[in-house]
């Protein structure tokens, strides 16, 4: 499903996403996988599961960074 977050209160990480089908579903940050910057007005794709969005990736930037780690590993020797 696509919509577009329409709120986001950094303190507590949590947002409104306007989907495209007309509903509105809260979100935590810890749900989006390629997290980058501020959030309020960025498109995006989820996944609906129990009525919650999942998977949410922020349709910006490079289709590369969806696959990139938010805290890489350490190299190993």
């Amino acid at each position: 499903m696509q919509g577009q977050i329409t709120k986001f209160h950094e303190r507590i990480g949590f947002g409104i996403i306007s989907a495209d089908d007309g509903r509105k579903y809260r979100f935590s940050s810890t749900d989006i996988r390629n997290p980058n910057g501020r959030l309020v007005g960025l498109d995006v794709d989820f996944l609906v599961e129990s009525r919650s969005p999942k998977d949410i990736i922020l349709l910006h930037g490079s289709p590369w960074s969806v696959f990139a780690r938010a805290n890489p590993a350490a190299k190993r020797s």
